[in-house]
């Protein structure tokens, strides 16, 4: 498996699409994305669900994590039955978001990957796409990397994420 982390608009998707193009054997990519999409539209909004502020802050609830958590079991789940796994994760809790995806990995081989960017670029980057609140970018470009160690870090404010990806990929084959 490979986990990614990275605030919003930091360039995951981009380096997770790389990814999948330079790695010589096929990997599926999930993502936090596409994970609250599946979710309950009656849970985004709610305070058991998952809240999206209109400063860009996020807040999840208990019903939101138990869903969370079964969703990680799944995704380790299928690697553990030979599928190659790549995660698009934002840590907004910081170790404690690396802690719920090692408990849910336990020993299966996982390369640790954080996706810097400047909060300036980001920020640039989530008004460009115009599909994001205004302010996440900013608030997460630091704050999901505090206290979390990795394996190896790439950092897109100035590479393309074709590069980022090929650093990555060096880690893995």
């Amino acid at each position: 498996m490979i986990i990614l982390n990275g605030g919003s608009s930091s360039g995951k998707s981009g380096i997770v699409r790389c990814l999948q193009a330079v790695l010589p054997d096929p990997w599926l990519a999930f993502g936090c994305d596409s994970f609250v999409d599946a979710v309950p539209a009656r849970m985004r909004e709610s305070d058991g669900g998952i809240v999206f502020a209109a400063d860009g802050g996020v807040s999840v609830g208990a019903d939101f994590r138990a869903l969370e958590a079964a969703w990680m079991d799944g995704v380790a789940a299928m690697a553990r039955a030979g599928a190659r796994i790549i995660i698009d994760d934002v840590f907004l809790g910081g170790v404690a978001s690396r802690q719920r995806w090692q408990k849910a990995v336990g020993d299966l081989a996982v390369l640790w990957v954080g996706i810097r960017c400047e909060g300036a670029v980001a920020a640039g980057r989530e008004v460009a796409r115009g599909d994001r609140i205004q302010g996440m970018a900013a608030s997460q470009a630091e704050v999901v990397h505090e206290g979390v160690s990795y394996d190896l870090e790439v950092d897109t404010t100035h590479s393309e994420s074709l590069l980022c990806a090929q650093a990555i990929a060096a880690h893995v084959i």
